[in-house]
Protein backbone atom coordinates (compact mmCIF):
# COMPACT_ATOMS: atom_id res chain seq x y z
CA UNK A 1 0.00 0.00 0.00
CA UNK A 2 2.64 2.69 0.96
CA UNK A 3 4.47 4.61 -0.77
CA UNK A 4 1.05 6.14 -2.24
CA UNK A 5 1.42 6.36 -6.16
CA UNK A 6 -2.12 7.69 -6.92
CA UNK A 7 -4.18 10.32 -4.91
CA UNK A 8 -7.65 11.16 -5.43
CA UNK A 9 -8.59 14.55 -4.29
CA UNK A 10 -12.62 14.90 -4.55
CA UNK A 11 -13.71 18.78 -4.36
CA UNK A 12 -16.50 20.51 -3.55
CA UNK A 13 -14.99 23.97 -3.25
CA UNK A 14 -16.01 24.27 0.64
CA UNK A 15 -14.07 25.82 3.39
CA UNK A 16 -13.25 22.29 4.76
CA UNK A 17 -11.89 21.30 0.71
CA UNK A 18 -9.83 24.14 0.82
CA UNK A 19 -8.65 23.86 4.10
CA UNK A 20 -6.96 19.93 3.05
CA UNK A 21 -5.05 21.46 -0.05
CA UNK A 22 -1.68 21.77 2.28
CA UNK A 23 -2.31 18.17 3.41
CA UNK A 24 -2.58 17.18 -0.62
CA UNK A 25 0.34 18.50 -1.74
CA UNK A 26 1.93 17.24 1.21
CA UNK A 27 1.20 13.86 0.58
CA UNK A 28 1.48 14.03 -3.24
CA UNK A 29 4.81 15.70 -2.74
CA UNK A 30 6.51 13.43 -0.01
CA UNK A 31 5.64 10.34 -1.80
CA UNK A 32 6.21 12.19 -5.92
CA UNK A 33 2.28 10.61 -6.02
CA UNK A 34 0.33 11.25 -9.12
CA UNK A 35 -2.89 13.43 -8.09
CA UNK A 36 -6.10 13.42 -9.31
CA UNK A 37 -9.30 15.76 -9.02
CA UNK A 38 -12.96 15.00 -9.36
CA UNK A 39 -15.64 17.15 -9.27
CA UNK A 40 -19.02 15.95 -8.85
CA UNK A 41 -21.87 17.89 -9.53
CA UNK A 42 -26.03 17.55 -10.74
CA UNK A 43 -27.56 20.07 -13.23
CA UNK A 44 -30.87 21.34 -10.82
CA UNK A 45 -33.19 23.46 -11.92
CA UNK A 46 -35.34 25.38 -9.82
CA UNK A 47 -35.15 28.77 -11.12
CA UNK A 48 -34.58 30.42 -14.15
CA UNK A 49 -31.84 32.07 -14.81
CA UNK A 50 -28.92 32.44 -17.70
CA UNK A 51 -25.97 31.49 -15.08
CA UNK A 52 -25.82 27.81 -15.23
CA UNK A 53 -23.41 27.87 -12.01
CA UNK A 54 -26.37 29.21 -10.28
CA UNK A 55 -28.54 26.98 -11.69
CA UNK A 56 -26.46 24.15 -10.09
CA UNK A 57 -26.09 24.95 -7.02
CA UNK A 58 -29.80 25.53 -5.86
CA UNK A 59 -31.91 22.53 -6.92
CA UNK A 60 -31.90 18.73 -7.60
CA UNK A 61 -33.31 17.28 -9.96
CA UNK A 62 -31.48 16.87 -13.46
CA UNK A 63 -31.71 18.38 -16.51
CA UNK A 64 -32.63 16.48 -19.80
CA UNK A 65 -31.60 19.00 -22.31
CA UNK A 66 -28.37 17.73 -23.92
CA UNK A 67 -27.04 21.30 -24.69
CA UNK A 68 -27.70 22.48 -21.16
CA UNK A 69 -25.87 19.21 -19.96
CA UNK A 70 -22.93 20.10 -22.19
CA UNK A 71 -23.01 23.56 -21.51
CA UNK A 72 -22.49 22.49 -17.26
CA UNK A 73 -19.58 20.07 -17.73
CA UNK A 74 -17.86 22.70 -19.80
CA UNK A 75 -18.38 25.24 -16.60
CA UNK A 76 -17.69 22.68 -14.41
CA UNK A 77 -14.66 21.95 -15.78
CA UNK A 78 -13.50 25.18 -16.48
CA UNK A 79 -14.05 25.90 -12.53
CA UNK A 80 -11.98 22.70 -11.54
CA UNK A 81 -9.52 23.90 -14.32
CA UNK A 82 -8.97 27.40 -12.48
CA UNK A 83 -9.13 25.74 -8.79
CA UNK A 84 -6.08 23.86 -9.98
CA UNK A 85 -4.29 26.54 -11.25
CA UNK A 86 -4.98 28.72 -8.08
CA UNK A 87 -4.45 26.03 -5.73
CA UNK A 88 -1.51 23.63 -7.12
CA UNK A 89 0.56 25.96 -8.78
CA UNK A 90 3.74 23.89 -10.42
CA UNK A 91 1.40 21.15 -10.16
CA UNK A 92 -0.10 18.92 -13.45
CA UNK A 93 -3.18 16.80 -11.45
CA UNK A 94 -5.44 15.14 -13.46
CA UNK A 95 -8.72 16.73 -13.75
CA UNK A 96 -12.26 15.06 -13.65
CA UNK A 97 -15.34 16.11 -13.48
CA UNK A 98 -18.67 13.85 -13.72
CA UNK A 99 -22.48 14.50 -13.22
CA UNK A 100 -23.65 12.32 -10.24
CA UNK A 101 -23.88 11.62 -6.97
CA UNK A 102 -20.75 12.03 -5.20
CA UNK A 103 -19.83 9.32 -3.24
CA UNK A 104 -20.98 7.33 -6.33
CA UNK A 105 -18.84 9.19 -8.45
CA UNK A 106 -15.33 8.78 -6.46
CA UNK A 107 -16.21 5.14 -6.36
CA UNK A 108 -16.42 4.95 -10.19
CA UNK A 109 -13.29 6.91 -10.83
CA UNK A 110 -11.21 4.75 -7.97
CA UNK A 111 -12.71 1.92 -10.39
CA UNK A 112 -11.02 3.34 -13.34
CA UNK A 113 -8.16 4.99 -12.12
CA UNK A 114 -6.75 2.64 -9.75
CA UNK A 115 -5.70 5.63 -6.89
CA UNK A 116 -4.18 3.74 -3.74
CA UNK A 117 -5.70 7.03 -1.38
CA UNK A 118 -8.58 9.34 -1.20
CA UNK A 119 -8.21 12.01 1.11
CA UNK A 120 -11.41 14.20 1.20
CA UNK A 121 -12.79 16.22 4.66
CA UNK A 122 -15.81 15.17 6.88
CA UNK A 123 -19.24 17.63 7.81
CA UNK A 124 -18.26 17.45 11.38
CA UNK A 125 -18.18 21.28 11.65
CA UNK A 126 -20.72 23.04 14.00
CA UNK A 127 -22.94 22.30 17.53
CA UNK A 128 -25.52 19.77 15.31
CA UNK A 129 -23.54 18.95 12.10
CA UNK A 130 -20.41 17.34 14.78
CA UNK A 131 -22.08 14.62 14.99
CA UNK A 132 -22.69 13.93 11.42
CA UNK A 133 -19.90 11.89 9.34
CA UNK A 134 -21.48 13.13 6.43
CA UNK A 135 -23.24 11.02 3.80
CA UNK A 136 -20.25 11.12 1.27
CA UNK A 137 -17.39 10.04 3.30
CA UNK A 138 -19.62 7.40 5.09
CA UNK A 139 -20.25 5.66 1.88
CA UNK A 140 -16.45 6.53 0.62
CA UNK A 141 -15.54 4.89 4.02
CA UNK A 142 -17.59 1.92 3.33
CA UNK A 143 -17.80 1.05 -0.07
CA UNK A 144 -13.98 1.83 -1.34
CA UNK A 145 -11.13 -0.44 -0.61
CA UNK A 146 -8.30 2.31 -1.02
CA UNK A 147 -6.67 3.94 2.24
CA UNK A 148 -9.02 7.08 2.94
CA UNK A 149 -7.37 10.21 4.82
CA UNK A 150 -10.36 12.00 6.34
CA UNK A 151 -10.68 14.38 9.23
CA UNK A 152 -13.56 16.99 10.62
CA UNK A 153 -13.84 20.93 10.09
CA UNK A 154 -11.91 21.16 13.39
CA UNK A 155 -9.46 18.74 12.57
CA UNK A 156 -7.87 20.47 9.59
CA UNK A 157 -9.16 24.14 10.19
CA UNK A 158 -8.68 24.55 14.22
CA UNK A 159 -4.81 25.00 13.62
CA UNK A 160 -2.09 25.20 10.77
CA UNK A 161 -1.33 22.27 8.96
CA UNK A 162 0.63 19.60 10.76
CA UNK A 163 2.65 18.34 7.95
CA UNK A 164 5.48 16.96 7.91
CA UNK A 165 3.72 14.59 10.59
CA UNK A 166 5.57 14.66 14.09
CA UNK A 167 3.40 12.52 16.08
CA UNK A 168 1.81 9.03 14.54
CA UNK A 169 -1.04 6.92 16.93
CA UNK A 170 -1.79 3.66 15.13
CA UNK A 171 -5.05 2.40 16.78
CA UNK A 172 -5.32 -1.32 17.25
CA UNK A 173 -7.07 -4.67 17.85
CA UNK A 174 -7.43 -8.01 17.84
CA UNK A 175 -8.06 -8.66 14.13
CA UNK A 176 -6.06 -10.64 11.88
CA UNK A 177 -5.85 -7.15 10.00
CA UNK A 178 -4.00 -5.42 12.72
CA UNK A 179 -1.06 -5.87 11.59
CA UNK A 180 -1.42 -4.65 7.93
CA UNK A 181 -2.92 -1.30 9.50
CA UNK A 182 0.77 -1.23 11.82
CA UNK A 183 2.95 -2.28 9.00
CA UNK A 184 1.36 1.04 6.92
CA UNK A 185 1.41 3.50 10.21
CA UNK A 186 5.15 2.31 10.70
CA UNK A 187 6.09 3.08 7.24
CA UNK A 188 4.26 6.25 7.33
CA UNK A 189 6.02 6.98 10.93
CA UNK A 190 9.57 6.10 9.20
CA UNK A 191 9.15 8.14 5.99
CA UNK A 192 8.00 10.81 7.87
CA UNK A 193 10.46 10.61 10.52
CA UNK A 194 7.72 10.77 13.08
CA UNK A 195 7.21 9.03 16.24
CA UNK A 196 4.75 5.99 16.79
CA UNK A 197 2.87 5.54 19.45
CA UNK A 198 0.13 2.55 19.83
CA UNK A 199 -3.15 2.24 21.75
CA UNK A 200 -5.64 -0.80 21.94
CA UNK A 201 -9.18 0.31 23.58
CA UNK A 202 -10.06 -2.18 25.65
CA UNK A 203 -13.69 -0.38 26.38
CA UNK A 204 -14.81 -3.14 28.80
CA UNK A 205 -18.94 -4.34 28.63
CA UNK A 206 -21.35 -3.18 31.12
CA UNK A 207 -21.50 -5.31 34.49
CA UNK A 208 -25.14 -6.79 34.50
CA UNK A 209 -27.26 -8.23 37.01
CA UNK A 210 -26.09 -11.87 35.41
CA UNK A 211 -22.32 -10.99 34.45
CA UNK A 212 -19.84 -9.07 35.71
CA UNK A 213 -16.19 -8.49 33.46
CA UNK A 214 -14.34 -6.12 36.62
CA UNK A 215 -12.65 -9.20 37.66
CA UNK A 216 -11.38 -10.14 34.25
CA UNK A 217 -10.03 -6.17 33.97
CA UNK A 218 -6.47 -7.08 34.73
CA UNK A 219 -6.39 -10.04 32.46
CA UNK A 220 -8.26 -8.42 29.45
CA UNK A 221 -5.49 -5.50 29.60
CA UNK A 222 -2.60 -7.91 29.90
CA UNK A 223 -3.91 -9.89 26.58
CA UNK A 224 -3.69 -6.66 24.75
CA UNK A 225 -0.56 -5.56 26.12
CA UNK A 226 0.24 -9.18 24.88
CA UNK A 227 -1.19 -9.08 21.34
CA UNK A 228 0.61 -5.40 20.62
CA UNK A 229 4.11 -7.37 22.00
CA UNK A 230 3.74 -9.64 19.34
CA UNK A 231 2.84 -7.51 16.41
CA UNK A 232 6.14 -5.01 17.58
CA UNK A 233 7.78 -8.51 17.41
CA UNK A 234 7.03 -9.62 14.06
CA UNK A 235 7.78 -6.34 12.67
CA UNK A 236 10.93 -5.54 14.62
CA UNK A 237 9.30 -2.42 16.43
CA UNK A 238 10.44 -0.67 19.42
CA UNK A 239 7.66 1.78 19.91
CA UNK A 240 5.36 2.62 23.08
CA UNK A 241 1.88 0.97 23.72
CA UNK A 242 -1.04 1.73 25.93
CA UNK A 243 -3.79 -0.62 26.87
CA UNK A 244 -6.80 1.79 27.51
CA UNK A 245 -10.25 1.07 29.25
CA UNK A 246 -12.58 2.96 28.40
CA UNK A 247 -15.06 4.15 25.16
CA UNK A 248 -13.17 3.43 22.17
CA UNK A 249 -13.09 6.91 20.70
CA UNK A 250 -12.73 8.32 23.31
CA UNK A 251 -10.46 6.70 24.65
CA UNK A 252 -8.23 7.54 21.18
CA UNK A 253 -9.13 10.92 21.66
CA UNK A 254 -7.79 10.82 24.94
CA UNK A 255 -4.15 9.42 23.84
CA UNK A 256 -4.04 11.50 20.71
CA UNK A 257 -4.31 14.42 22.82
CA UNK A 258 -1.82 12.92 25.23
CA UNK A 259 0.54 12.32 22.73
CA UNK A 260 0.30 15.39 20.85
CA UNK A 261 -0.55 13.76 17.68
CA UNK A 262 -1.08 14.95 14.31
CA UNK A 263 -2.22 11.71 11.97
CA UNK A 264 -3.89 9.07 13.63
CA UNK A 265 -3.94 5.26 11.20
CA UNK A 266 -7.11 3.02 11.85
CA UNK A 267 -8.09 -0.30 9.99
CA UNK A 268 -11.23 -0.22 8.41
CA UNK A 269 -12.51 -4.06 9.11
CA UNK A 270 -11.85 -5.31 5.14
CA UNK A 271 -12.09 -8.81 6.83
CA UNK A 272 -15.88 -8.77 6.90
CA UNK A 273 -16.09 -12.36 8.98
CA UNK A 274 -15.33 -10.45 12.05
CA UNK A 275 -16.36 -7.87 13.82
CA UNK A 276 -13.49 -5.15 14.25
CA UNK A 277 -14.13 -2.59 17.45
CA UNK A 278 -12.21 -0.09 15.92
CA UNK A 279 -14.40 -0.58 12.43
CA UNK A 280 -17.52 -0.98 14.16
CA UNK A 281 -16.69 2.91 15.90
CA UNK A 282 -14.71 4.28 13.00
CA UNK A 283 -17.58 7.10 12.24
CA UNK A 284 -17.35 8.03 15.72
CA UNK A 285 -14.19 7.83 16.13
CA UNK A 286 -13.01 10.01 12.87
CA UNK A 287 -15.58 12.90 14.21
CA UNK A 288 -14.06 12.49 17.27
CA UNK A 289 -10.51 12.67 16.36
CA UNK A 290 -8.97 15.84 17.02
CA UNK A 291 -6.28 15.29 13.92
CA UNK A 292 -6.56 13.87 10.94
CA UNK A 293 -7.87 9.80 10.49
CA UNK A 294 -5.96 7.43 7.73
CA UNK A 295 -7.85 4.02 7.35
CA UNK A 296 -6.54 1.77 5.80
Amino acid sequence: MLPFKKVLFPVDYSASCAAMVPYVKDMTRHFSADLTLVHAYALRPVFVNRDIESVLVYSDVAYADPKIAEEARQVEGQRLSAFATEEFPGQRPNLLTEEGEAGAVIHKVLQHQGADLVMMPTRGDGVIRRFLLGSVTAKVLHDVSAAVWTGTGTAIQGHAPTVPYKSIICALDETPESEAVLRAAAAMAKSYQASLALVHVLEMPPATPEIDFTPYRQDLIDAGHTHMRSLKDRLNLDVPDVVIDAGVADGIREEIVRRKGDLLVVGRGHDQGIVSRVWSRLYSIVRDSPCPVLSI
